[in-house]
């Protein structure tokens, strides 16, 4: 079977996902005004490896009047735009970790949400681990890797034709995301949804690494960025509706301790989402050797010989929605 073929079946299945699979988005009703259905969509499901079929790390969440990236690796922000969302709409930023493949494309959100913007929306609110803040100083500052380009857009009247064109007015400011370094702990309150960091084991002591928890009405979705087996994992995803997972490799393969103890295996996700209790898995940041026919097969039927909720193999553009704490709603890729 091949990929798409197998997504299709494993969107039709009820071990899949949902309920029901649909091609059109819940639709939005006056009382909501412009919020959105809670959803996600993952942006990239593949690793740091090139890829035409899996881009680098990256999800997007609707919900309330919001739209939140969590992760934005190489590929990311090409796969926003496909998605049907506009740069200029992305409110909060998120990450993991700073890993490349988890934000390389950090640096073309905020330019690209900037330049169109024409400093008619707020400021991109950014909450990531240290540091976050330098990065994105040595990125946008006056001095920064972008300094000499975003200095041409501010002050050359040919970038200033345009800036106005956009409906702004001079003097033009410098992008100015608002930066929060986040720990493992702490909680960002937005308007009717919350998110809590939790730690990740993965790379530690050279990168700080956390996994996220979103808490709605509609539901909660858990993604653990990149992690291996771990408490804090379970605990974080404790009766979640969604956890999005790392599945980077066929279990057995490692070749070393401390590559399953930063990476995991499928194996490993069956049980940590069997003792969290979470209602659905998808799996992602998932190696071109185990993306064949058969291979997928078998990994999801050994999860699932622990795991007894839902398993979704997940894709580039694949949208869930989430509607009464239940994964309503697959839209697979199209195309």
């Amino acid at each position: 079977m091949n990929r798409r073929d197998f997504i299709a079946t494993m969107a039709a299945s009820p071990v899949a996902a949902a309920a029901n699979v649909t091609d059109q988005r819940p639709a939005e009703t006056a009382s909501t005004s412009q919020a959105r259905p809670l959803a996600i969509t993952l942006l990239g499901t593949g690793t740091p490896a090139p890829s035409l079929e899996r881009q680098s790390s990256g999800y997007l969440i609707e919900v309330g009047s919001d739209l939140i990236v969590w992760d934005h690796g190489p590929g990311a922000h090409h796969r926003l735009i496909e998605s049907g969302h506009r740069t200029i709409d992305v409110t909060h930023a998120f990450f993991t970790h700073l890993h490349y493949d988890h934000c390389m494309d950090y640096g073309r959100l905020v330019l690209q949400r900037w330049d169109q913007g024409a400093d008619r929306i707020p400021d991109l609110q950014v909450f990531g681990p240290p540091p976050i803040a330098r990065m994105t100083e040595q990125l946008f500052g006056p001095d920064g890797v972008y300094g000499p380009d975003i200095r041409a857009r501010v002050e050359h009247r040919s970038s200033l034709d345009v800036f106005e064109a956009r409906g702004g007015k001079a003097p033009r400011k410098r992008p100015a995301p608002r930066v929060s370094e986040i720990h493992a702990g702490s909680v960002i309150n937005g308007t009717d949804w919350k998110i809590t960091v939790g730690h990740a084991q993965h790379v530690q002591p050279y990168l700080e690494c956390l996994a996220f928890r979103l808490d709605t009405r509609e539901g909660s979705i858990c993604y653990t960025g990149d992690s291996g087996p771990s408490d804090t994992i379970v605990e974080l995803a404790k009766g979640c509706d969604l956890l999005i997972h790392m599945n980077h490799y066929f279990s057995g393969t490692e070749p070393t301790p401390a590559y399953r103890a930063a990476c995991g295996n499928h194996r490993d996700n069956a049980i940590i989402a069997k003792r969290a209790g979470v209602k659905t898995l998808v799996l992602t940041h998932l190696l071109a050797q185990i993306d064949l026919p058969g291979v997928r097969e078998q990994i999801v039927h050994e999860i699932q010989q622990v795991f007894d909720g839902k398993v979704v193999w997940g894709e580039d553009l694949m949208r869930l929605g989430i509607t009464g704490a239940r994964v309503s709603t697959i839209e697979p890729r199209q195309g």
